[in-house]
C-alpha cells in the first residue's frame, strides 16, 4: 500500500515548519502516491510557506498563551475550542493514516484530536530542550523523534528515537552553486562574503550589532547578505548598498549557505543542523 495518507503539523518559525516539509518531501520520495495535508496557524509563516512548497494547508485560529499578564489570554480558550472543533472536522475529512507533529501552536488540537480517533502520532523535536506543545502530546505520541541524547527527561524512554533533525535536502548541493548565489543576489562571486541569519524572526541585538559595524565591514572589502527578520526589516532597509543585500525573509536559503565564506548565525535547533550540514565558518 503506497497511497498513505499523512497530515503533518507545525509552525509559527522556520523551525518547526521546514522539518515538517523536509519529513513530507523525504515521505513523498519514498511514497510517490501518497497525499498530504498541512495544518497551520491562520496569520503565521507556515501559511505562506508551506503552499510555497507545493502542499496544501488549512489554518486553525489558534494562538499561544502570552506569558505576561495579556487581555489576549482571555480568547486563549476560545480559540482552542475552536480550533479542536476544527482540527476534529479536518482530521475525520482526511481520514490520516499517521499525524505528524513539529512542534507549534497548531499542532496542538490536531494531534490531540488524531490520537482520540486511534490515529498513531508521532512527533518531531528539534530542540535539546524540549518545547511545550511537545511536552504535553509526549503521552499521545506512538513515537518522539529527537536530535540529541538525553531527551528522556522530557519523554518517555521508550518512545524516543534519535534520528537527527530533518534539514532542506536543497541544502545538500548548495555548495556547488557560488555563481548562481552570486547572480542571485547580484554580488560578485570572487568576493568574500558574510551571511547574518537571525532566524524565521529576527534577532534583535544581531541586529543591532550589525548595524553597528556596516562601515567597519564595508572597508574590509565584505560583501554582506543580512537577513534581519520582518519585524525589523522597516528599521534596516535603507542601509542597502552595492554591496549589502537586506532582506526580511531569505527563501533561498541553499543559495545564502553557497554565496556565505562565514556565517553569523542564531543558534536555533535547525540552523544549528543546517550549519553542520554545509560545513561553513561560523
Amino acid at each position: 500500500m503506497d497511497n498513505y495518507r499523512f497530515i503533518l503539523s507545525g509552525g509559527g518559525t522556520g523551525g518547526h515548519i521546514y522539518p515538517a516539509i523536509a519529513i513530507a518531501n523525504e515521505l513523498k520520495k519514498r511514497y510517490p502516491d501518497a497525499s498530504f495535508l498541512f495544518v497551520g496557524a491562520k496569520g503565521r509563516m507556515e501559511m505562506e510557506k508551506v503552499p510555497q512548497s507545493g502542499y496544501e494547508i488549512k489554518g486553525l485560529w489558534i494562538t499561544g498563551l502570552q506569558r505576561k499578564l495579556s487581555l489576549k489570554n482571555l480568547m486563549f480558550p476560545f480559540k482552542l475550542i475552536q480550533s479542536l472543533l476544527k482540527a476534529s472536522k479536518i482530521v475525520s475529512e482526511f481520514k490520516p493514516h499517521v499525524a505528524i507533529g513539529t512542534g507549534g501552536f497548531a499542532s496542538g488540537p490536531v494531534l490531540q484530536v488524531a490520537s482520540k480517533k486511534g490515529i498513531p502520532c508521532v512527533l518531531q523535536e528539534q530542540n535539546s530542550y524540549a518545547g511545550i506543545t511537545n511536552k504535553l502530546l509526549a503521552k499521545r505520541a506512538a513515537k518522539i523523534c529527537v536530535a540529541y541524547d538525553g531527551m528522556e527527561k522530557f519523554f518517555p524512554a521508550e518512545k524516543v528515537v534519535k534520528t537527527g533533525n530533518p534539514v532542506r535536502e536543497s541544502l545538500i548541493h548548495a555548495l556547488d552553486s557560488k555563481a548562481e548565489a552570486a547572480a542571485y543576489f547580484g554580488l560578485d562571486a570572487e568576493k568574500n562574503t558574510l551571511v547574518v541569519l537571525g532566524g524565521s524572526l529576527g534577532s534583535r541585538r544581531i541586529n543591532e550589532l550589525i548595524a553597528d559595524k556596516l562601515t567597519f565591514i564595508e572597508g574590509l572589502g565584505i560583501q554582506l547578505v543580512w537577513q534581519c527578520g520582518k519585524g525589523y526589516y522597516e528599521n534596516y532597509k535603507g542601509m542597502e548598498t552595492d554591496t549589502i543585500r537586506i532582506y526580511d525573509f531569505l527563501n533561498r536559503m541553499d543559495l545564502a549557505y553557497a554565496m556565505a565564506d562565514t556565517i553569523v548565525s542564531r543558534a536555533g535547533a535547525g540552523a544549528v543542523s543546517e550549519l553542520a550540514l554545509v560545513g561553513k565558518p561560523v
